[in-house]
């Protein structure tokens, strides 16, 4: 079914119907205009903040009371023309959102906290979803090493679209209640090189948290998911048709 989801009369009228008409369990909400830079601020804003609302509206009158959406890892400072606080960055410090599509997304979780305020049955998991590839995109990882700034925007992270499948199903699937946030990433980086020369080159000075460090582990932190979601990346383009 197509349907305006920044109409809510549309919204309630999809979601009460379900895809089989005979109503509605649970939702997984992924509408929205992608990323910044697709079409004019406003309208990137006013179409994914209200559409957003509108689901989480529609929900909240019909019942549903499971909803896993998609935030963004732009909240965490994206494209980080600043320097993160600390790496690997995960979901403690405030939002820092650097565009209108980056602000809708931080506005979104904070109604997603006041709608489980409102009502304490609700569920509502944002995921903060890393730049997700295809197995077929992970050939280009190759010219990555030649220029450490190429990826410094998001941390040299990603998520394999396989695994941001296992976040969403495992979020629905967990037997919790209230507004969260996770980072979803894969385990590790985009790069050959390692972590502690990178962040030498593009990011130095940034304290760097975790002792342990591995030399290409994620700098986007997954712990949060990993020990409240049970989520644990199985794809990586080391193995997965990378070069």
């Amino acid at each position: 079914m197509q349907a305006d989801l920044a109409d809510f009369g549309q919204t309630i009228e999809a979601l009460s119907q379900g895809p089989g008409g005979d109503g509605t369990d649970y939702i997984v909400h992924l509408a929205a205009i992608p990323s910044p830079g697709l079409l004019t601020n406003s309208v990137t804003f006013e179409n994914n903040i209200l559409s957003t609302y509108n689901v989480f509206e529609a929900a909240r009158r019909l019942g549903i009371d499971n909803i896993v959406w998609a935030s963004s890892e732009t909240v965490l400072g994206l494209p980080f023309d600043s320097p993160p606080p600390y790496v690997p960055v995960d979901e403690e410090y405030p939002g820092r959102p650097e565009s209108a599509y980056s602000l809708a997304k931080l506005l979104g979780e904070e109604m997603a906290k006041q709608f489980c305020r409102w009502d304490p049955e609700l569920k509502i998991f944002g995921l903060r979803f890393s730049n997700i590839k295809e197995p077929k995109d992970y050939q280009a990882f190759q010219g990555f090493d030649s220029d450490a700034k190429l990826r410094k925007w998001n941390l040299w992270g990603y998520i394999d679209v396989r695994d941001a499948a296992q976040a969403i199903r495992k979020a629905l699937e967990a037997p919790l209640k209230g507004s969260e946030v996770f980072i979803i990433a894969n385990a590790d980086t985009v790069m050959s090189r390692p972590n502690d020369e990178l962040l030498t080159e593009v990011f130095p000075g940034v304290p760097v948290r975790k002792k342990d460090l591995g030399p290409n582990e994620t700098l986007l932190s997954i712990d949060k998911a990993r020990r409240l979601l049970h989520y644990e990346p199985e794809h990586s383009w080391r193995n997965s048709g990378g070069p």
